[in-house]
């Protein structure tokens, strides 16, 4: 009796590891999910590309990473121009809590301008490649007007309001002093929290921050003379020093959020749904941005 049920308990363990562990294994090495089941301590590695749209996905990873305690420091990749102002805000928020906890390097890849510096300025350490393109402190607002185009073609548009403000930035209309002047005063409104936040993270005094703070971008190199960045250094200098000062011994390993930012068709649907959100908003005409304006190729 005992021969059996020790027979039957190797053939259910046979069953399950055929059956559920080995194609887990193999989905694993195809998919290319191996950090994300990584045991064991190492780095958190979470990466923001493109432009920022929406920040629901970063602030989760960046969330996760503090909650496991398998991560003894984070690396957080920034290859991007910036984007929206909102979903900026929330990254840096979630950046600032994250470096409390644990230490956070930011590397920087070809790309990492206005909003794209704001989300990295609360890290415990911003690396930068000598030529990294960075820095674009600054805020601005695209109003496309079509009232021209629409009056040869022979179109028409009428707008009830309930306030004179109501539809400032209608691309249908011209804009008016008093428009320039309200969205002129929101626009320096969110210049002053960009520069506040710099200053913060960096820790420079605001008025030294505000001299850089006129939209210019800068090399990696320039940077680190500016105190914008800490070291010169790839990628893999910032895992390395990640591991540094996370205590992590060795040739460090990186551990990626679990979920959906793992499974590749959660990032299909994800890069599609932020490439919309970005696209609506640049419809609507009227979106505040810190954002890099400019071609560098």
């Amino acid at each position: 009796m005992k021969h059996k049920r020790l027979w039957l308990g190797l053939i259910i363990s046979g069953a399950a590891f055929v059956f559920i562990i080995a194609p887990l294994l193999f989905l694993t090495l195809i998919l290319g999910l191996s950090e994300s089941l990584t045991w064991g301590e190492g780095i958190g590695l979470v990466e923001v590309e493109g432009m920022i749209a929406d920040s629901r996905e970063t602030v989760r990873q960046l969330h996760e990473m503090g909650k496991d305690d398998r991560v003894k420091a984070v690396v957080l990749r920034v290859d991007s121009p910036g984007g929206v102002v909102g979903p900026s805000q929330e990254i840096y928020a979630e950046v600032k809590k994250l470096a409390v906890k644990k230490k956070v390097v930011v590397s920087m890849g070809s790309l990492a301008a206005s909003g794209g510096y704001y989300i990295a300025a609360p890290a415990s350490m911003i690396m930068a490649n000598p030529g990294t393109i960075t820095g674009s402190i600054g805020v601005l607002m695209k109003i496309p007007n079509v009232e021209g185009l629409m009056g040869k073609v022979g179109l028409k548009a009428f707008t009830l309001k309930t306030g004179e403000f109501k539809d400032s930035g209608s691309p249908t209309r011209p804009m008016t002093k008093q428009d320039k002047a309200m969205l002129q005063s929101v626009i320096d409104s969110a210049y002053k929290q960009f520069v506040k936040a710099v200053a913060d993270g960096r820790r420079l005094p605001v008025e030294e921050v505000r001299k850089l703070a006129d939209g210019r971008i800068f090399t990696g190199e320039q940077a680190l003379a500016l105190k914008l960045v800490d070291r010169i250094g790839t990628l893999q200098d910032a895992i390395g020093e990640a591991g540094k000062l996370g205590g992590v011994k060795g040739e460090p390993r990186l551990i990626r959020a679990s979920g959906k930012g793992n499974d590749w068709l959660d990032m299909l649907m994800e890069g599609a749904a932020s490439r919309f959100v970005e696209l609506a908003n640049k419809e609507r005409g009227l979106s505040l941005r810190y954002e890099f304006d400019g071609a560098i190729r």
